[in-house]
Formats: C-alpha cells, structure tokens, sequence
C-alpha cells in the first residue's frame, strides 16, 4: 500500500514538473518558430546590397531566396516523417544546431554561389524548425489547451514576417549585410537551450525504425516537390517552367506508385483519404494561395496606385503580419473556449469579406481603403489558422504528430508558392501590359479589383464547403 503511495506520488511529481516546464517550453518552440519566419523574411531587404556586393544581376541574387524555399518545401514532410521515427525532440535540436550553423557560415559567405549554398542547408533547418515546433507543441500542453499553443506559434510566425524587413534594414544600415544573416544566432542559441532543458524526452516511436524509414519515397518527394517549387518561382522563360512542371507530375505519379508497395510508406495514403485532414490541408493550401496575393500584388497597389514611396509601403505591408501577432493569442484561447469549427467558419468568411473590401475599394485612392480590408484578411486569417491547425494536430497520436505537422506546412508553403504563380499572373493579364510597373493608376486598380474578386470567390467557395460538410475529427 505504502509503495502505490509512493508510486502516486513520483507521478504526481513528474507531473508538477511537467506543468511547471510547460511555459519555457513553449517558449523555446515560439523561439524556434521566430527564427524560422524571421530567416525568410529578414534577407529580402538586403538583396540590392548583394547585388551590388557580388556584382551580380537581380535574377542571380534572387536565388538567394528561391534556394531556401526550395529546400524547405521539399523536405519539410520527410523531415516530420523523420520525427516521428527518431523522435520530435531529438530531430528538432539537430535542426535548430543546422540552422544556427547555416545562419553563421552564410553571414562569413566569400561569394555568391557559397552563399546559395548555405541558403539552401539553411532552408533544409528552417524546415525542421517550422514543422517539429507544431508537433511538438501538442506534447507540451494537454488537449483543451492546444489551440493556445497554436495561436502563440502563429502568432511568433506572424511577427517574424512582420519584423525582418525592419530589423534587416536597420542592420544593413548600421552593421553591414553579413549582420543580416547573423540575427538569428542568438533566437536559435535560446530556443536550443529551452528546448533541451524543458521539452520532454522523446518516448514513442513509430512502428518503423530509422533502417525500414522509406528512402525511396523521401527521395521522390523530396524531388517532386523540388520541381514544383520551383516551377512556381522560376521568372525566366516558360521552357523551365513547363521542363519542371513535367519533373513534378511524373514524380508525383511514381511517388504514389512507390508508397503503395512500401512495406513502410513515407506518407501513407490511406491517411489522406481521411476526409477531415484532406479537407483541412485543401482549405490551407487555399487561404494561403489567397493571402500570397496581399504580398505579391499589394505592393504595386500601394506604389503605382496610391503613390507611396517604397518606405511607406513597406510600413503600409507590415501591418497585415502586425495584426496577425495581434490576434493570434486571442484566437487560440477562442478555438479552445467555442471549438474548432465556429472559428474555423468565422475565420474564412473574415477572409471572404476582407478579399471582398480589397476589391470593392480598389478605385479609391486613400491608404486607408487598403489598409481596413488588409487588417480584416490578416486577422481573420490568424482566427483561421489557429482553428485549422489545432483540428489536425489537437487528437493527433504521438507517432503521427511529425507527419502531420509537416503536412500542414507543407500545403501552406504550396498555397503561397501557387499564390504567388496564379494569383501574380492574374493581375499581370488584367493589367493587359508586359510592365506592370508602366501601367496607368486607374488600370492598376481595375487588377486589383479583378485579382481580388477570384480570391474572394475561391475562399467564399471553400467556406461554403467547409459550412455544409461540417466538422470532421482527424483520424489520429
């Protein structure tokens, strides 16, 4: 009797611990999550400067930033997949030391092909970071509080996109480009340090061990997804595109063909039949093609529509992300309060109704008429998030949570890679010009308001889907 006392007892300690651990180690996951927003958007600010540095054209430049969302799109499944079978934790710190590493060898960069290099190793430890913190989270706080989690980590995402075009300004300023890339030294040292200390070990492993772990799937998708990306991100000449297009489809097929043999499969297919997870990364990949537009095409709005100078429209841009970390927190705490499809709904008719604004104002011309619909879309697309990430992840086994999270950032990143492709191209065609950058104001707008419009109905279309189908739990 004495010794189930006492065994009650050591569990009932553990569990203090754990409880008492629970908020540094969240925020080390917030931390690790900053890093990996802040690593994609603080570099933008500073390509001029490489440019100008390596004495290269823009479109050498660029790949600066293609390398690194190439990379991470295409291992950012295999890298969840890879949790699960050698443990979330374990993975996440190896992912967190490769991206400080990346981060500092890429600041020390002698030339431009180095640095595309590093960009692309850095990429891969972004992937580990923004895909294992979703997983990990769930493990960290009980069930009732998973919405919270995610709201915080959408929120830490939100203010990563929100702080890097400033905080990479006022470094390229002051410190020179290389200070650009050191910046998230100190996050990553920080999150290592929380996580190791107050993340719990890893104690379930899937049925598969490292040595049945699906090499050939991994390879095939990490390809095909590689192809993919950058089909939507190449900006010289259609015969790339269409070379890669092809690469893609034909690696999608033999990836299936490959997974239905798999004693193991990478991603089993089954899974996706599931049609509360099917319907959850479909609604993702959508809201994310359509917030893609408020960064691709907002920007000529604001400069040629408005006539903002390029430091007021980067202030004008940075109020979306802002509003995002606003409402993020918020927005977990409700997910948790009213459940997961409420939100879910109010979020998406927020984002029909912010896209519906954008385009109804388009021939204004006051910032404000921009400004209003962008803080609707944005904010309710945090109410969005928050709802569709804690109904994956929310009843999601321990063995399955790596899997799952990569998925969900998965079809993010394929919704912003789309957005970018279909939605740019859109507002190319209704500006009915070859030079957006020489188009008349009034014809600049009437874009808008046609690109727009197509996002509006496409998120309008989902949540009706979303409304009458109803809330379906994810198989876990």
């Amino acid at each position: 009797m004495k010794h189930v006392q006492e065994g009650g007892a050591s569990i009932a300690a553990v569990e203090v611990r754990r409880e008492r651990a629970a908020p540094w180690g969240l925020v080390g996951l917030a931390s690790a999550m900053l890093s990996g927003s802040l690593g994609t958007s603080i570099v933008n600010v500073a390509l001029p400067k490489l440019a100008a540095t390596f004495g290269a054209p823009f479109e050498a430049v660029q790949w600066i930033v293609i390398a690194y969302l190439l990379t991470s799109t295409a291992v950012i499944v295999v890298v969840g997949r890879l949790g699960d079978a050698v443990g979330v934790r374990r993975l996440l710190l190896g992912g967190l030391l490769s991206f400080g590493t990346a981060s500092v060898a890429c600041g020390l960069a002698p030339s431009l092909p180095v640095l595309i290099a590093l960009r692309a190793v850095q990429g891969i430890g972004a992937a580990v970071l923004m895909a294992l913190t979703v997983a990990l989270a769930r493990s960290v706080v009980g069930k009732e509080r998973t919405g919270s989690a995610m709201g915080l980590l959408g929120t830490m995402s939100a203010i990563g996109t929100a702080l890097g075009p400033s905080l990479g300004g006022a470094m390229l300023a002051t410190l020179g480009w290389r200070a650009v890339f050191f910046a998230n030294v100190p996050l990553t040292l920080l999150s290592f340090a929380l996580t190791w200390r107050h993340l719990p070990p890893d104690r379930e492993r899937v049925a598969a061990t490292p040595e049945r772990f699906d090499r050939a799937g991994a390879a095939l998708l990490a390809a095909t997804l590689a192809s993919f990306a950058f089909a939507a991100t190449a900006r010289d000449g259609g015969a790339w595109r269409l070379v890669s297009g092809i690469v893609a489809l034909v690696g999608a097929v033999a990836f299936v063909a490959v997974e239905k043999r798999a004693a193991s499969p990478l991603l089993p297919l089954s899974l996706l039949r599931d049609r509360g997870l099917g319907g959850a990364l479909i609604t993702n990949t959508v809201v994310s093609t359509v917030m893609m537009a408020t960064l691709v095409v907002g920007p000529f709005h604001l400069v040629h529509a408005l006539g903002l100078d390029a430091g007021r429209a980067g202030l004008v841009m940075s109020i979306g992300p802002a509003v995002s970390a606003l409402i993020g927190v918020p927005a977990g705490r409700l997910v948790d309060r009213v459940g997961v499809r409420r939100v879910t709904i109010a979020g998406l008719l927020g984002v029909v109704v912010g896209t519906g604004a954008v385009a109804a104002l388009a021939g204004h011309t006051t910032v404000l008429s921009y400004v209003a619909p962008l803080a609707v879309t944005t904010g309710s697309y945090a109410l969005f998030s928050a709802a569709n990430n804690t109904a994956v992840m929310a009843d999601a086994s321990a063995a399955r949570r790596g899997m799952l999270s990569g998925l969900l950032s998965l079809s993010r990143n394929l919704g912003l890679m789309t957005g970018a492709t279909v939605l740019g191209s859109v507002f190319a065609v209704a500006c009915g010009t070859i030079d957006v950058a020489e188009a008349p104001r009034d014809v600049i707008a009437a874009a808008l308001r046609t690109t727009f419009t197509a996002a509006s109905s496409l998120v309008g279309a989902v949540a009706l889907f979303a409304a009458l189908r109803g809330n379906r739990e994810v198989s876990s």
